[in-house]
C-alpha cells in the first residue's frame, strides 16, 4: 500500500470528526415522559420508520410528529430540533486545520449515516465543513442509502472522481471500514487523532 497514489480521503463524521453523546439528546426528548432516555433511544432505533428517517424518506416535521405520537411527547418542533442536536458535541475531535492541509493535496469527502436535522446543524455550526465541497458531502438522508450499502460509498467515489484503489476511508465502525475495503478502498478504523495521523502516514499521506 505505501507508494500507492491516493487521490481522495473520505471521512465519516460521528465519533471521527465530531463527538456524539446520544444520551444528551434523549434526556431532552424525555422531558415530561415516563420513559428513560435509554428506553427512548431503543424505541427510536427499533422504530420501523428509523431507516426512512436516516435515508430521507420522511421529513423532519413528519419525524417529529411520528415520534411525538409514538412516545407521547409534547415538545414543539423547535424544541425537538434543539434536543435532537444536543447529541452533537460543539467541540470537534479533529481540528479544521487538518482538513485545510489535506485539501491542498487530496480530494476530501464526508460520508455519514445521518438525518436532515443533523445535516443542517453540522453545516451551519462547524468550520470543518467548508473544506469539503458540497457535492462531496455524502449523507444517507440525501443519497437514500445507508452504510454499509455499497451505493453510498460509490457516491463518495463519484463525487471525488476517484477509483476505489485511489481512495482512503476512515470510520469508527469496523464493519463500515470493511465494506469500503470490499470495494477496493483502503480503510482505517478511527480511534484517536494520533492514530489517524499514524495510519495515514503508513500509506504515504502526510497532513503537513
Amino acid at each position: 500500500m505505501p507508494g500507492k497514489k491516493f487521490r481522495a480521503i473520505i471521512f465519516d463524521i460521528g465519533r471521527v470528526i465530531v463527538r456524539l453523546d446520544v444520551s444528551r439528546a434523549m434526556a431532552g426528548l424525555a422531558a415530561g415522559l415516563t420513559l428513560s432516555p435509554a428506553d427512548i433511544w431503543s424505541a427510536i432505533t427499533h422504530d420501523p420508520r428509523w431507516p426512512d428517517w436516516q435515508e430521507g424518506r420522511i421529513t423532519p416535521r413528519d419525524w417529529h410528529l411520528h415520534l411525538s405520537k409514538r412516545l407521547g411527547g409534547s415538545l414543539s418542533f423547535e424544541q425537538f430540533t434543539d434536543a435532537w442536536n444536543r447529541a452533537i458535541d460543539p467541540v470537534p475531535i479533529l481540528e479544521s486545520s487538518l482538513f485545510e492541509k489535506l485539501s491542498k493535496r487530496y480530494r476530501l469527502a464526508l460520508l455519514s449515516n445521518t438525518d436532515p436535522i443533523h445535516v443542517a446543524h453540522l453545516e451551519s455550526a462547524y468550520e470543518f465543513v467548508r473544506h469539503f465541497p458540497k457535492p462531496a458531502r455524502i449523507y444517507s438522508c440525501v443519497v437514500g442509502a445507508s452504510k454499509p450499502d455499497s451505493l453510498i460509498f460509490r457516491e463518495a467515489l463519484r463525487a471525488t472522481r476517484a477509483r476505489p484503489e485511489e481512495a482512503v476511508y476512515i470510520d469508527d465502525i469496523l464493519s463500515y471500514v470493511e465494506a469500503a475495503q470490499r470495494l477496493g478502498m483502503a480503510g482505517f478504523t478511527f480511534s484517536s487523532p494520533e492514530q489517524l495521523e499514524s495510519d495515514l502516514r503508513s500509506v504515504g499521506i502526510h497532513a503537513t
